[in-house]
């Protein structure tokens, strides 16, 4: 199994903006599919964005307009970029990778099975 490790959450206010990363220990391109999933207090772990090992992305309604995915495959690193945030997109936020190759890449946690710690968003008003 790979190790991801997220770096970048913080506390912002709400209208700002953040950039996470993920750093893999192997290179992106082993992996069909990437991901960053989150999970807020009390509720169930949503998958925010999937990005395929062609580039293909998906969204979730939530934050589709607002976050982008994408990776550097020199790096090894997968990035979330978070604009106009908001309250509700408070949460810890995981990165997820599977070598499986789907066309689309789902944003379905049992799929994925390499993760990694998780970092913290956290976003007032």
């Amino acid at each position: 199994q790979v190790q991801l490790v997220e770096s970048g959450g913080d506390s912002v206010q709400a209208g700002g903006s953040l950039r996470l990363s993920c750093k893999a220990s192997k290179s992106t391109y082993t992996y069909g599919c990437m991901a960053w999933f989150r999970q807020a207090p009390g509720k169930e772990r949503e998958g925010a964005a999937t990005i395929s090992t062609f580039g293909r992305t998906s969204y979730a309604d939530s934050v589709k307009g607002r976050f982008t995915i994408s990776k550097d495959n020199a790096e090894n690193t997968l990035f979330l970029q978070m604009n106009s945030l908001e309250p509700e997109d408070t949460a810890m936020y995981y990165c997820a990778a599977d070598v499986s190759s789907p066309f689309t890449c789902p944003r379905v946690d049992r799929f994925y099975d390499s993760w990694g710690q998780g970092t913290q968003v956290t976003v007032s008003s």
